[in-house]
């Protein structure tokens, strides 16, 4: 038996829901199953779970966009953009009942759904992914204490996180879930492998940090910068909540690959009520997200294009505060 797992990529919660979703097949199937895992992203050079992913004997999206395919065998996500039309949304309710397809908005976290998923529907336990599954939905919820503690990399699994983020395509997947199976998640966090990836990534956050400082404007609430005189690896998600802790929200637009993109959030320590539903905002330019935190990526020739629309997220969300 042959397992496709598309799971988002470089995504510390795609990357944790697949380790669960992994244990969940392991322990309800006697015969042998192998495991070949796709990132998935939502770049215009990102892979997409298509059919032309979805070639396994049976086939799971996890904590992606539904696909409405005769091929899809699993499904689990928490994301209120999952579905991009009433199509796929009427898809998924037709296969609903076979007891495989899985879609709740109000959980923090995919990691935590497939959890939640395998020991009440399936009777898997599984007590020695629990740090996993607080780890990704403490990550993926932001539910840190502040926003420096957001952005420290003092945590062994922040720093494995950062280092997915940036190096979380198939063979990364492929290579780290089986680890994160039969060792705990310390140990893989603070083994050489990931310590050695980590370190030139350390030094970029640094940057990151100071690049943000010098090119973002606080107005009616809302940190706008934009990044796109060069390119980047990653747009940090916390950055402007530590630098400018007074903010509501925050919109940064930059380059990283070749994709431009817009990285959108509500800051979560500032005291003010969150007014809109960012992941309803971004779904407008062909994005999406959570209520909290979402984000768009287009074509690198749209780079004037994507300034164009976080300035506009950006007035939009200043009219919210």
């Amino acid at each position: 038996m042959r397992f496709v797992v598309a799971t988002h990529g470089h995504c510390f919660d795609g990357l944790a829901s697949a380790t669960l979703f992994t244990r969940l097949i392991q322990e309800t199937r006697e015969e042998p199953t192998s495991f070949v895992y796709r990132a998935c992203g939502y770049g215009p050079d990102q892979a997409k779970a298509n059919d032309g992913l979805l070639d396994g004997d049976e086939n799971a999206i996890l904590d992606y966009r539904y696909a409405a395919s005769s091929a899809l065998s699993w499904f689990f996500d928490h994301h209120p953009t999952a579905f991009g039309t009433p199509e796929e949304r009427g898809h998924f309710d037709q296969r609903q009942p076979s007891g495989r397809f899985f879609f709740d908005p109000t959980y923090s976290s995919c990691t935590r759904l497939v959890s939640d998923i395998s020991a009440k529907t399936f009777g898997v336990e599984t007590p020695a992914l629990r740090e996993l599954v607080r780890w990704a939905d403490k990550i993926d919820a932001a539910r840190f204490t502040s926003a420096e503690e957001a952005i420290s990399r003092d945590e062994p699994v922040m720093r494995l996180a950062t280092v997915v983020e940036h190096h979380g395509d198939d063979l990364f997947l492929a290579t780290t879930i089986p680890k994160l199976l039969t060792k705990t998640l310390l140990e893989l966090a603070t083994s050489s492998r990931i310590e050695q990836a980590y370190l030139p990534l350390g030094q970029k956050h640094t940057e990151f940090i100071d690049l943000i400082r010098a090119k973002s404007q606080l107005k009616d609430g809302v940190v706008l910068a934009d990044l796109t005189d060069q390119t980047l690896q990653s747009l940090g998600k916390f950055v402007t909540y530590a630098l400018f802790p007074q903010s509501t929200y925050s919109v940064v637009v930059g380059v990283i690959d070749s994709s431009a993109k817009i990285s959108v959030g509500y800051n979560p320590w500032s005291g003010q009520p969150r007014k809109a539903d960012i992941s309803a905002i971004c779904a407008r330019y062909g994005g999406g997200g959570h209520p909290f935190v979402g984000g768009v990526s287009l074509a690198l020739s749209d780079v004037a294009r994507a300034r164009t629309i976080a300035l506009q997220v950006a007035q939009e969300l200043g009219s919210c505060v």
